[in-house]
């Protein structure tokens, strides 16, 4: 499935260092001899009252130059629709006085256990697609841990149990389902062990201003 392409770029908005690189076109083509004096009156009008890129590239069009506004390039979006497909990786993570680690991109199949005894299981769902819309992972531990994260634009559902032990959710209960996007259903039972769900976390890259995710 492909990615879609939002939004359009012409229906961006324009900025006031792109109206005036149109204008000096306008007057350039005015001294030249392609525009008389009403018509670049008429075009500057437009200009200043020019909202998106869109409004911009006509009032050159016609004159033989180069568009001086350069459209940026769609945003490619990755939808969480296109989570979804491909062949299924192992329906099972064992885990018994040892570890198992699953991250990057795996495609989880619509049923995958999980087992911690006396061990350790980490599911990271940051990359991974999902065979099927609905996913169920059954967590069982016993005097282990499993831990499992479910990045934001994937909808999940914690219904665990612990006995002697936690079975914890600390994503945002109640979030609503993205339309189109994978849905986790995560159960299960944890004994004298803790079975923890949760979000990846948010790091700060030194010098950029966004977060970046990590699992």
């Amino acid at each position: 499935m492909s990615d879609e392409l939002v939004p359009d770029p012409r229906q961006m908005r324009a900025s006031d260092a792109d109206r005036e690189k149109v204008a000096r076109v306008l007057q350039q083509a005015h001294g030249e001899g392609r525009l008389d004096l009403g018509e670049l009156d008429e075009r500057l009008a437009a200009v200043y009252a020019s909202k998106t890129y869109g409004d911009l590239v006509p009032l050159t069009a016609d004159l033989g130059v180069a568009t001086p506004t350069v459209l940026p390039a769609p945003l490619q979006q990755n939808l969480p629709s296109t989570r979804i497909g491909g062949t299924p990786g192992s329906a099972t993570s064992f885990a018994f006085w040892s570890g198992v680690e699953r991250r990057g991109e795996w495609v989880v199949p619509a049923t995958h256990n999980a087992v911690a005894i006396m061990g350790g299981v980490q599911l990271d769902l940051t990359r991974a697609r999902f065979a099927q819309q609905e996913t169920t992972i059954n967590a069982y531990a016993l005097m282990g841990g499993i831990e499992i994260i479910v990045p934001p634009d994937v909808t999940v559902r914690v219904d665990g149990i612990g006995f002697m032990g936690a079975f914890e959710d600390s994503t945002h209960k109640g979030e609503p389902t993205i339309p189109g996007g994978p849905v986790v259903r995560i159960t299960g039972f944890a004994v004298m062990a803790g079975v923890e769900v949760r979000r990846p976390k948010k790091k700060k890259v030194k010098g950029v201003k966004r977060d970046e995710i990590e699992g």
